[in-house]
């Protein structure tokens, strides 16, 4: 499955930190953090489409590829049960999200811009913590409910983000071959290069490579800043080959400390950009390049400069 993706062949720009830039730049009031239940207001839709436009532009300015990631962080069963909506419901915005992806690719892709469609699944739990581990099995039924309705929709692939546990990684990858779509997986790093529940990160990938018999298209890290995990990728080591992508926060701080903020740390877009130069000339085969939590498309379009 892995083959058919034209992002593991050149390099593709992906979006930033949606929740954070709606939250804090655009005044959206997100419930349970939530971007996907804009989808069904007039002005949350439009403010979407455009996010996603913006980033486009950047990514066709700079000749790259593109990866449509649908604002599905959130549309699992259980935040859409935080937030009021049934089942019916969540099936239609899940399948809605990528009705807009779509969209947005009909009227901007082309050979000189290659988009993948991405149907983006988040944890069960806090992406910033390691709740307690479920096995295999109960993340793979879990998380099903969500991919059958991206896949149904026309997704190209799946990309689990802010992953803390293997478990859950790797119940998502099951998940996304039992409807015959490949999966990416990107853990949250916390300011020591471990994941949340203390893993390294070379164990995590080595472990769901393990469970899976190697299914994950690629990995990436997520959810932390360049300068908490750099120096995981000083010394070259066979299990980078299996890293493909970076969405770095645009702060340095901690997750704690991002937590009790009350205004947005967007760090500095120039800075972010050389920082991510300096891994890409370490690892070559870094080929998806976006931003999480802070950042917007001045980030990217910084990334871009510095990259493309």
């Amino acid at each position: 499955m892995s083959t058919a993706l034209p992002q593991l062949e050149r390099l593709f720009l992906t979006d930033s930190g949606l929740e954070t830039d709606l939250l804090f730049n655009h005044g959206f009031d997100l419930p349970q953090f939530a971007a996907f239940p804009l989808l069904a207001d007039a002005a949350g839709r439009q403010r979407l489409h455009d996010y996603y436009q913006e980033h486009i532009a950047i990514a066709t300015a700079a000749g790259t590829g593109f990866v449509l990631e649908s604002p599905t962080w959130r549309a699992s069963p259980d935040w859409a049960t935080a937030l009021g909506i049934d089942a019916a419901g969540l099936d239609a915005l899940n399948r809605d999200a990528i009705a807009l992806m779509r969209a947005l690719r009909d009227t901007h892709g082309s050979a000189q811009l290659p988009i993948v469609i991405s149907g983006c699944v988040g944890p069960r739990g806090d992406g910033y913590r390691a709740d307690p581990a479920v096995d295999i099995a109960t993340a793979a039924a879990y998380h099903a409910v969500q991919i059958a309705s991206l896949a149904a929709a026309g997704a190209d692939m799946i990309t689990a983000i802010t992953m803390t546990t293997v478990s859950e990684a790797a119940g998502i990858a099951l998940a996304a071959q039992a409807v015959g779509l490949a999966v990416a997986i990107s853990f949250t790093l916390e300011i020591d290069g471990r994941l949340p529940d203390g893993s390294r990160l070379q164990d995590a990938i080595a472990a769901v490579d393990a469970a899976t018999d190697g299914l994950p298209a690629y990995y990436m890290i997520n959810c932390a800043h360049p300068d908490h995990f750099s120096a995981l990728l000083d010394s070259p080591a066979p299990w980078q080959q299996r890293l493909r992508g970076l969405r770095a926060n645009a702060s340095t701080l901690s997750h704690a400390e991002l937590d009790a903020m009350t205004s947005l740390d967007s760090g500095d877009p120039i800075a972010l950009a050389a920082a991510y130069r300096a891994l890409v000339a370490r690892l070559p085969q870094l080929t998806v390049l976006g931003g999480c939590c802070g950042t917007d498309c001045r980030h990217i379009a910084a990334i871009a400069d510095c990259c493309a």
